[in-house]
């Protein structure tokens, strides 16, 4: 009995897991690749280092940091666990291990670990592998003019070649971090099967904010502070960690979190950032330490003072949203004074106008409408063998390895059906 032919669109984390689950399966396995290596986006993961995935203790805390259809995602994680992830590497040959926050790497810090072991095992598995071959089309058995059909009968090749194939996987990613191939790819093919393409947006990427002094701050990272944003009196978000000022906004952590809350509503207008700098003390408490300060050094000049309470570049711009003089002498400073350099400091101000691009965004939040997907088996509710995985799906999560996490268990999910 001939073996059935699975069709791999996408030779990223999510393609390469499914044709390893399913050479294992006994299908006879073909992976298409528009680049000239697989893993491209796999390998600047974790800035080089690759977070596989996150070790918190349950799924349902997998599916708490899940931003985009965490329900849908409810089978999947139940089917692949963190933990089968973590054992499925380890056995592969790539020793793990966790840092702050429960994020997941290998021991040796390179992603190109993680895509050795991935490619050994296709190769082992003899998957065979198809690059700088891109897939111009889907196939679709008895239907003519891109209408679904009942079922999938193979793929077009961007050189006009037909493959046909029993099922066909689309892991072909979304738009972020163009420089590695991410295009509009996956969605055209979905979309001429008949599928609703929700728009995509950059997620997970860096904010830009209007203010001219946020870019003086340009390099200046803070730790232990609180961000959150506001649509007028309702918090959109709020998170403890660390941020940086860059060139055009805000960077780093809680604000790539935020990214990904608050990006749609970004499209419909600004919304306001405050950065709580000190965030264990209460406004009393802070103003009495102000005090402290004063009353030790009640002749100097204000610059002079307060510096000991921010990083040296912060200090002007502090002073200069509290509306003083940095050459006034601390005991000339009144009540309504020192309550306004408090304000800037448990709420130093922002206008938050929109997301950086793709080209700085980590993920895609967009993607094929997952009403028409089948949840527990990634397939098609339109076009029967026909399965999608990963990026190209809307679902996205949190920083912390949670969007690897969605690819490795989508995968599994369809490889496994």
């Amino acid at each position: 009995m001939a073996r059935e032919k699975v069709l791999v669109i996408g030779g990223g984390a999510a393609g390469m897991l499914a044709s390893i689950l399913l050479a294992e399966r006994g299908f006879l396995v073909h992976v298409f690749e528009k680049n000239e290596k697989l893993g491209k986006k796999l390998f600047i993961t974790g800035k080089g280092r690759c977070n596989l995935t996150n070790a918190c203790e349950t799924v349902e805390d997998l599916l708490q940091s899940v931003v985009s259809n965490p329900k849908f995602l409810y089978s999947a994680f139940y089917q692949c666990t963190n933990q089968q992830v973590m054992d499925f590497f380890e056995k592969l040959g790539v020793p793990l291990k966790v840092e702050r926050g429960g994020r997941v790497f290998p021991r040796s810090d390179k992603s190109s670990d993680v895509i050795r072991a991935l490619e050994q095992r296709m190769k082992k598995l003899r998957v065979s592998v198809h690059l700088d071959t891109r897939v111009k089309e889907l196939v679709l058995k008895g239907q003519e003019g891109g209408i679904p059909g009942k079922r999938i009968q193979g793929i077009r090749l961007s050189n006009g070649t037909v493959v046909e194939g029993d099922r066909v996987l689309v892991a072909a990613g979304g738009r972020s971090y163009p420089t590695t191939g991410a295009d509009d790819s996956g969605y055209l093919l979905a979309k001429e099967a008949g599928h609703e393409i929700v728009p995509p947006i950059p997620s997970l990427a860096p904010l830009l904010v209007r203010e001219e002094y946020v870019r003086r701050l340009q390099g200046l990272s803070l730790r232990n502070i609180r961000f959150s944003v506001w649509d007028g009196k309702k918090c959109l978000y709020e998170e403890f960690g660390e941020l940086l000022f860059t060139h055009h906004g805000i960077s780093g952590p809680v604000v790539l979190s935020a990214s990904a809350v608050i990006g749609r509503r970004l499209k419909e207008g600004t919304a306001k950032g405050l950065i709580d700098l000190k965030p264990a003390l209460s406004e009393e408490q802070l103003d009495a330490r102000i005090l402290r300060e004063f009353d030790k050094n009640p002749n100097k000049r204000l610059k002079n003072v307060i510096g000991s309470l921010y990083p040296s570049s912060l200090t002007p711009v502090i002073i200069e949203l509290g509306g003083i003089s940095p050459d006034q002498p601390v005991n000339k400073i009144s009540r309504e004074e020192r309550r306004r350099l408090l304000g800037a400091t448990k709420g130093f101000p922002m206008t938050i106008e929109g997301v950086a691009g793709f080209r700085e965004a980590i993920v895609t939040k967009g993607g094929v409408s997952v009403r028409e997907v089948d949840p527990s088996t990634m397939e098609s509710k339109l076009v029967s063998g026909l399965y999608f995985i990963g990026e190209v799906l809307d679902v996205d999560a949190l920083t912390g390895g949670y969007n690897l996490q969605i690819a490795w268990s989508t995968a599994w999910a369809a490889a496994h059906a």
